[in-house]
């Protein structure tokens, strides 16, 4: 991807061709100030002010660009993603005002994921200029956190297994002087039990593992950021079709979302003792692969009998989650690609969400709104736990009946949050299936600014 910073820059005065925004209201009336020619020009290009549409408006010598939007008078993210992909390289400015939000979708609109291209192709940079110097570093690092959770999603398991997801935690405590603690081998086995039992038959390489991160100072409030790290799932034993396993390799999902929130945390400086929890594990089949019928006991001592050992995702978070409580945290948010309920339910771009507290919920829903990151909030109905009763164990890991499956997820996670916790649990999908302006096909970020703008309230 083009360096970041160069897509952004403070406005003095330098030379830019203008962007001149309008929608279905103002079109008219700014249609009838240009001279006949230019009416002609943009008419001939079939441009009627509608979001995403734009023309090219000559001017002597020189030429600006028309595009529309829904309103301009409150610009969204993506109102002008389109024009950072489909305009020449050079340097632009919004004519007559500032371009406040859609800053983030200019730079997201230039992200290329070309690490197996041999020639990746060559797309100069498209600048956009804001006199809103203060706006510039909170875009950026927005849209770095963005471009973390796609370059890791969209890099298959060959080089993004439990061992790539520890370096890319070592390299964000590194960058910021963080502490990390990795949790492998016998130790995992005794600590992280179920960790354990998921990943243990992955190879070597692919060694099952706790990776945790601690920064900040103690005086500050305590916050645990935990994600699914779930390299690849074959299914396990409960093996899935070959079109069931087209896109493991994203079922790292959560993990991406929770090292790039770790990651605007510290970026920021964010007032918070931040505790990161990543359990990183490759779900394959071998002689030792744990079993359908198999009870195993959690890190809080809760008694688990199998089921389904395609429900892995619920048995990592479960002990990452139980450790993450110890520390008594005001919140814990965690990431995860947990059910295709979810997406049955809401679909590829809408993250279900799930809160024990109303307030807790309604603020994150809000911050979504704000920032153009949507979530759904989904229930954790009391009546639905009686699903998980086992007849040799505490519970099960994956009801019997196919009802509910996300809430039900949702509601054996809640097993293992300590009592009296603020919690917040993402069911995303990581995946953008089609291109849109700003957010191309393949890996993408889906909750994640909703979850930081809570933070930035909470915590700022």
């Amino acid at each position: 991807m083009t360096n970041k910073h160069a897509l952004i820059q403070p406005d003095r005065g330098q030379k830019a061709t203008p962007i001149r925004l309008v929608d279905k209201a103002t079109y008219p009336d700014w249609l009838k100030s240009m001279s006949a020619g230019q009416r002609a020009a943009v008419e001939a290009q079939k441009f009627t002010g509608g979001g995403y549409e734009y023309a090219i408006v000559p001017e002597g010598d020189h030429w600006s660009v028309v595009a529309g939007v829904a309103n301009v008078d409150s610009l969204s993210s993506w109102c002008m993603a389109k024009l950072a992909e489909v305009l020449p390289e050079g340097t632009y400015r919004r004519a007559g005002a500032e371009p406040g939000p859609a800053l983030h979708g200019w730079v997201t609109g230039q992200y290329r994921f070309d690490r197996y291209r041999k020639d990746p192709k060559a797309q100069g940079p498209r600048v956009l200029l804001t006199t809103d110097v203060k706006a510039i570093d909170p875009a950026l690092h927005e849209t770095e956190a963005v471009a973390k959770v796609r370059d890791l999603v969209n890099t298959p398991t060959e080089d993004m297994g439990p061992g790539q997801l520890e370096d890319a935690v070592r390299a964000l405590a590194k960058a910021h002087h963080a502490e990390v603690r990795v949790t492998g081998g016998d130790a995992l086995e005794q600590q992280f039990p179920l960790v354990h039992a998921v990943g243990r038959a992955a190879a070597r390489g692919n060694a099952p593992r706790m990776i945790e991160l601690v920064w900040g100072k103690d005086k500050h409030p305590k916050l645990a950021i935990v994600g699914k790290g779930v390299c690849f799932d074959s299914g396990g034993l409960d093996i899935k079709p070959s079109s069931g396993m087209a896109l493991m390799k994203k079922d790292m999902g959560g993990a991406a979302h929770a090292i790039a929130l770790a990651q605007l945390v510290m970026q920021h400086h964010l007032k918070v003792q931040l505790h990161l929890l990543v359990p990183a594990v490759e779900n394959v089949i071998a002689g030792n692969a744990f079993r359908p019928g198999d009870v195993f006991t959690a890190r809080n001592g809760t008694t688990v009998e199998i089921t389904n050992t395609d429900a892995e995702g619920r048995l990592v978070l479960a002990d990452a989650l139980a450790r993450a409580s110890e520390e008594s945290p005001e919140l814990i948010v965690d990431f995860a690609t947990l059910t295709g309920a979810a997406r049955v339910a809401l679909g590829p771009d809408l993250p279900a969400l799930f809160a024990r507290r109303d307030d807790t919920a309604a603020a994150l829903l809000a911050a979504g709104r704000a920032r153009d990151d949507a979530c759904w909030r989904l229930p954790l109905p009391e009546a639905y736990r009686e699903y998980l009763k086992s007849d040799i164990a505490d519970m099960v890991n994956s009801a019997a009946n196919g009802f509910a499956g996300a809430s039900v997820a949702g509601l054996f996670l809640d097993r293992f949050v300590g009592e009296g916790i603020d919690w917040l649990h993402f069911d995303t999908f990581a995946w953008r299936p089609a291109a849109k302006p700003g957010r191309p096909k393949g890996g993408d970020a889906l909750g994640l600014r909703a979850a930081w703008g809570l933070l930035l309230e909470r915590f700022g």
